[in-house]
């Protein structure tokens, strides 16, 4: 796919986690903010901006296990997305930063 392809889902995404996690449905909200990691994680801007929407998801949630793992993904992000990033890691504080993971199946026609 193009890579405008991968850009739009990847804002799709963030605008529907958005969405769920202003009507409260957060583990739904969460999932879409994972998908969006997973689509923006190799742009440094967008890679960013998915786990500032999952840290403000724990916040929202008072996750402290969630909100620390997120500051540390963020400067992660600044400082490793050029260098390298772990395919298909779906960005949240419940997995490790460097596991790459399979590819959900509704992302995989974006790769």
């Amino acid at each position: 796919m193009k890579q405008n392809s991968i850009k739009d889902a990847f804002y799709n995404e963030l605008q529907l986690g958005k969405k769920l996690l202003r009507e409260e449905q957060f583990s739904e909200a969460f999932y879409h903010f994972e998908n969006a990691h997973i689509l923006g994680q190799k742009h440094l801007y967008r890679h960013t901006a998915s786990h500032f929407l999952l840290l403000f998801w724990a916040i929202r949630n008072q996750s402290i296990k969630e909100t620390l793992g997120q500051i540390f993904r963020i400067l992660a992000s600044v400082l490793f997305t050029l260098i390298w990033v772990p395919t298909g890691n779906t960005g949240g504080a419940n997995v490790s930063a460097v596991q790459p993971m399979p590819i959900r199946k509704e992302l995989q026609k974006y790769f």
